[in-house]
């Protein structure tokens, strides 16, 4: 206990909140039995372990640490975030945003040849490692998702650091899941050279004054081709005549309506041969929801 612990507060915000609940539990095991895990630590700065600590602190309780050694705080940002993955249930967002942040903070990070770590060295788009992978590449395969996915989260978790600026309460809540929002709106906001409307967007996120919008399908933000697909590429049961627009008398709306499964059913089957390497499970149910969204909506033009 006597150990001084330092708090950084980039650190410490990285972390997820928990609920009411969760904590509340976490509190009553603590009081009873003791902090039986090691806070662990970095330079004297508290890497893990936040709320068992706060715990500790408020009601007097001993607790242990644990030191350990990193090159850069880059270095351990990067432990943090593989240690959050393993260990929690995390929401979707949560997910993204961590992928996305571990994909920034390896571009900030170059080894030479002799494996010695040069800090706040940018490395381009394409850049590649040591053994001629990709970052994008390389997270990809250690979070069975795909390039593009990394890429693209890259954008979500830049965009959720720039509301954190703003309010911090707010990207905790767009975390947690409390606030539902589309990731390519989100990205697209913080793009923006004038950041009134994400500034506008984090205060109403705040304020309790946003209103939540659940999407049309769960389907990940990257998959732009496949909800068009859904939305606008049905064939239409008004089939024309290419010459004079007129109706063309050789489809009949039953064969229309073959027409349209069998056009569904192969873009979602090209889409799972692309990309069914990379998924997780929860990934394949999100693609699978989205499949039967596609077949209702074919149902509800009959």
């Amino acid at each position: 206990m006597e150990q001084e612990i330092i708090i950084d507060n980039e650190f410490k915000f990285l972390l997820p909140i928990l609920d009411e609940q969760t904590y509340a539990a976490l509190e009553k095991s603590i009081l009873e039995h003791g902090c039986r895990d090691a806070l662990v630590t970095w330079n004297d700065i508290l890497i893990d372990g936040y709320n068992r600590y706060q715990i500790c602190m408020e009601n007097e309780i001993p607790f242990t640490t644990i030191s350990m050694e990193f090159e850069s705080r880059e270095n351990v940002i990067i432990w943090m975030i593989s240690n959050q993955i393993s260990r929690r249930n995390l929401t979707p967002m949560q997910l993204s945003h961590f992928r996305g942040l571990h994909y920034r903070t390896e571009k900030k990070i170059v080894t030479n040849p002799n494996g010695i770590n040069k800090q706040n060295l940018v490395v381009g788009h394409n850049d590649q490692q040591p053994n001629n992978q990709s970052t994008s590449g390389r997270l990809a395969d250690k979070y069975r998702v795909s390039p593009k996915t990394i890429t693209r989260d890259a954008k979500v978790s830049e965009a959720l650091d720039i509301i954190g600026e703003i309010s911090p309460e707010a990207k905790a809540k767009i975390l947690s899941g409390d606030v539902n929002i589309d990731k390519k709106a989100l990205v697209d906001l913080a793009a923006k050279p004038d950041k009134a409307d994400i500034t506008e967007l984090a205060l109403m996120i705040e304020e309790g004054t946003y209103e939540k919008k659940k999407p049309a399908t769960d389907a990940p933000a990257g998959d732009d081709h496949y909800n068009k697909m859904i939305n606008n590429n049905l064939i239409d049961t008004a089939q024309t005549n290419p010459t004079d627009g007129s109706l063309d008398p050789t489809y009949t709306e039953a064969q229309l309506f073959v027409m349209n499964i069998v056009k569904v059913t192969d873009d979602f089957s090209s889409i799972l041969s692309r990309s069914i390497s990379f998924m997780t499970k929860e990934e394949l149910r999100i693609k699978l929801k989205t499949h039967v969204v596609a077949l209702q909506n074919i149902y509800s033009r009959l």
